[in-house]
């Protein structure tokens, strides 16, 4: 069968391709796909070009439901929610990696499995303890979830957001931060002085992670879970040495169990819900010219699925 997917051009633009794509194997399911999320790396891919150094996958934060199921595969069904899969409309995957999503309210565009996971991931290695002060540089889409899993947390004394957008911010505080900050127009040596025991930085910019260096107490933990998107980036290794920081690398692969049981439950619980964040929902023929109008700077994008 012809499948349609998506290519990126290494002039940054996004090409919308048909491909041929067998039956499952006897030992795979084959995937419609229902909805998937536009990452930042899917952002950072077009904004670069061919000079972005590693171009994102044609999207990775799918679900979708089975069409087809290989001839010895027993646990899965034609027509079971799963999760999985990119922009392409059809897909095979192996059947031992598919998770099944639960039958319930929740809209396909909202139930965006991946990205959750990562934050579950992020969490996992903050190592939180009674009585934490926890700040968060970077109010986006990532940091929103963060501060949804964290949100009334009895057990942190403080937990304090750091961005340089009022309206990001407000949300942030609506969401659940005990306390925001601007960046820019807010005196932060009062932050500074307080010391934080863990500071998660979603930002991915060199500020974000100065910033970071700042804020947190000796021997605390600084979480470097937003990607500075270039090939170099600069510590004070004087300051990182004296202050005795544990600093951590919380990207996916550093995960230490698989977090995709858990992210399921949250978005079925309710506990990170997708519907205040996700602000563009698109069709795959709309997916080029929503990432031009991403490029341009609009504004009210926080989240972008194509359904």
């Amino acid at each position: 069968m012809n499948i349609r997917t998506v290519n990126y051009l290494d002039n940054g633009d996004i090409e919308l391709i048909e491909e041929s794509l067998n039956d499952p194997g006897e030992h795979e399911v084959q995937i419609r796909r229902a909805a998937c999320g536009i990452c930042s790396w899917d952002i950072a891919t077009c904004r670069a070009g061919s000079a972005f150094p590693v171009p994102a996958p044609a999207g990775h934060e799918g679900m979708g439901y089975i069409e087809k199921v290989g001839s010895k595969v027993t646990t899965l069904n034609e027509g079971d929610r799963v999760l999985g899969g990119g922009f392409a409309t059809y897909f095979n995957m192996a059947a031992e990696h598919v998770h099944t999503l639960p039958d319930n309210d929740v809209a396909d565009e909202f139930f965006l499995v991946e990205p959750v996971s990562c934050v579950v991931n992020g969490l996992d290695h903050c190592r939180l303890k009674a009585g934490d002060k926890v700040a968060m540089i970077g109010a986006g889409y990532m940091g929103f979830m963060m501060i949804q899993a964290l949100k009334g947390n009895p057990f942190l004394s403080r937990f304090d957001v750091i961005d340089i957008n009022d309206d990001r911010l407000k949300l942030a505080k609506e969401l659940g931060a005990f306390e925001t900050y601007n960046s820019l127009n807010d005196d932060l040596d009062e932050l500074k002085s307080l010391k934080y025991d863990v500071v998660i930085d979603t930002s991915g910019s060199q500020q974000g992670l100065d910033l970071a260096t700042d804020l947190t107490r000796r021997g605390g933990i600084i979480n470097l879970f937003g990607w500075l998107k270039g090939e170099t980036a600069f510590f004070d290794p004087t300051k990182w040495h004296l202050g005795g920081f544990t600093v951590i690398n919380s990207a996916p692969a550093s995960g230490i169990r698989d977090v995709s049981p858990v992210a399921i439950d949250l978005i079925s619980r309710g506990i990170i819900d997708m519907k205040p964040l996700v602000t563009h929902i698109v069709s795959l023929d709309e997916y080029p010219d929503l990432m031009k109008t991403i490029l341009a700077g609009d504004s009210s994008y926080i989240k972008g699925v194509v359904k």
